[in-house]
């Protein structure tokens, strides 16, 4: 699986900048500026991989419409997607995002928080503007998408959350990816998808086609993010290990916890008990040296792998009949650029 062009980057290039000149139409210069909308706007201006704007305004395109039509619903997705990196930072104790601190590093909890918070309300107004473009119907259709998207969000943090919190140990393969179908892929992928195409056809496609695909899309992504949190260089935007770091369960935690003898699983246990303020390097260093002896990060690359083949399939499902097209096409090679990115 090896990407061959480069119409991955270049459309990524494209539709996020104009995502991203659009986007700042919505960020309120107005006052309270050094306190909450400077603030607000610092993560949507950091940058980032544009992929969930990306990806609706090329399923859009793919199914006929313009790719302006898409822009309101891709502004308001890199919109949201960027409260809830706030919310995750300050929950997970995330140092570094994107290159630099994280906002509640920074400037504090309390200023952080509401500023995820008004970043989250500033996030409906370009989905509002839908219901001038489209219509009531197809409107009120993207609405209740978003809503959907946004409890499912919800509630995969919170498994994540409760898993560390509880600092449970049991878990397998099949509850990781339960938390990622709603923590990631749902806003990674299944929702840019179906409103694109909700967009594309002017209401008519039945959005749950896309599901299946977008699982698989957004699993994989989740899957490659969590091995770079371990093996990045030093170009990798967020802190190197910090997944060990915040006691994460990801593929490779899983795993260690299922291969380990008992007494180095009671001394992992023993490790995340306690919160990431008890953690030492010494601890860090030991936990991933003990997923390299079991064979950890070649088993979780090898599930991306997998579940990017049953990506491809579904995609083959999904499309079939859609006129070939370069959105298309981008759609497609997301899949293996997905698995491939560093």
């Amino acid at each position: 699986m090896t990407v061959t062009s480069n119409l991955v980057p270049a459309i990524l290039s494209e539709y996020g900048a104009m995502t991203r000149a659009a986007l700042r139409d919505y960020l309120p210069l107005r006052e309270p500026r050094r306190h909450l909308y400077d603030l607000v706007a610092d993560y949507p201006l950091r940058g980032g991989k544009m992929m969930r704007s990306s990806l609706c305004i090329a399923t859009a395109c793919a199914f006929g419409a313009r790719s302006h039509d898409a822009l309101d619903l891709a502004v308001s997705i890199e919109l949201l997607h960027n409260a809830l990196l706030i919310h995750d930072d300050i929950e997970d104790g995330s140092e570094q995002r994107r290159g630099q601190p994280t906002l509640h590093v920074e400037h504090g909890l309390p200023l952080a928080l509401n500023a995820g918070d008004a970043l989250t309300l500033v996030s409906l107004r370009p989905l509002l503007q839908n219901h001038g473009r489209f219509g009531a119907d197809l409107a009120m259709k993207l609405v209740r998408e978003t809503e959907r998207m946004a409890l499912a969000s919800a509630e995969g943090q919170a498994m994540e959350l409760g898993w560390r919190h509880d600092n449970l140990i049991d878990l397998n393969d099949a509850d990781y990816l339960q938390m990622v179908l709603k923590k990631t892929c749902w806003l990674a992928a299944i929702f840019p998808l179906r409103v694109g195409a909700l967009i594309g056809t002017r209401g008519v496609i039945d959005p749950e086609a896309f599901a299946r695909f977008g699982f698989f899309l957004g699993a994989t992504f989740q899957i490659q993010d969590d091995l770079l949190n371990l093996v990045a260089d030093k170009s990798y935007g967020k802190e190197r290990d910090g997944d060990l770091w915040e006691g994460k369960r990801t593929l490779m935690l899983i795993r260690l916890f299922r291969e380990s003898a008992p007494a180095e699983r009671d001394r992992l246990t023993a490790i995340l008990r306690d919160g990431r303020h008890a953690r030492t390097a010494a601890d860090v260093a030991w936990m991933r040296a003990q997923m390299d002896r079991y064979g950890c990060i070649e088993y979780a690359r090898r599930s991306a792998h997998r579940l990017a083949g049953a990506a491809l399939h579904e995609y083959s499902l999904a499309f079939a009949g859609v006129p070939q097209s370069r959105d298309k096409r981008f759609i497609e090679e997301m899949v293996t650029w997905v698995v491939e990115r560093n």
